[in-house]
């Protein structure tokens, strides 16, 4: 795809936005259904993913982690959006590749250390970029990607979450 068929199929859309913001606003939606061995299976668009404990936190290492998940979702929308924004720029990627590191200290979760936070303390993102562009113009690529990013952009304002008990 180039950035003149990017344009095309984004411009309806734009469109409809500007006139009714409205229709640009939707909600998403994650369902998971608890299984086995301490599982939740997360159905996804490509089928269901089984998460589990981390070997970290005793996990067996054969169901998929939710903090690598986490990673693997900015590390998508990342790539997508990196992507997208070198399409419109007219910037050439002969490769590219996205990555996400993330510390934390499990003894958080475990509740070994009341005084050791959950969750990751930093999140590290690396673009290795295999291009001719001039290093301005990719510098812009990464701030846009970063600018555009809904996950990194999630991550890096937290959004409010609020937390609902319903029962059968």
């Amino acid at each position: 795809m180039d950035s003149n068929e990017l344009r095309a199929m984004q411009a309806p859309l734009k469109k409809k936005y500007l006139e009714k913001p409205e229709e640009g606003e939707w909600t998403l939606h994650a369902e998971g259904t608890l299984g086995k061995n301490l599982a939740c299976h997360v159905e996804t668009h490509i089928g269901t993913v089984e998460s589990g404990l981390h070997p970290a936190t005793g996990g067996d290492g054969t169901q998929a982690c939710s903090g690598d998940m986490l990673l693997q979702a900015l590390v998508a929308c990342a790539g997508v959006t990196l992507n997208s924004v070198a399409t419109a720029m007219g910037i050439e990627l002969k490769d590219a590749k996205v990555r996400a590191d993330g510390d934390l200290d499990f003894r958080g979760t475990l509740g070994v250390s009341r005084d050791t936070p959950v969750g990751f303390k930093n999140i590290r993102m690396t673009f290795e970029l295999d291009s001719g562009a001039d290093p301005k113009k990719l510098k812009k690529l990464i701030d846009l990607t970063e600018r555009y990013c809904v996950v990194y952009q999630t991550l890096q304002n937290s959004p409010e979450i609020s937390v609902k008990l319903t029962r059968n």
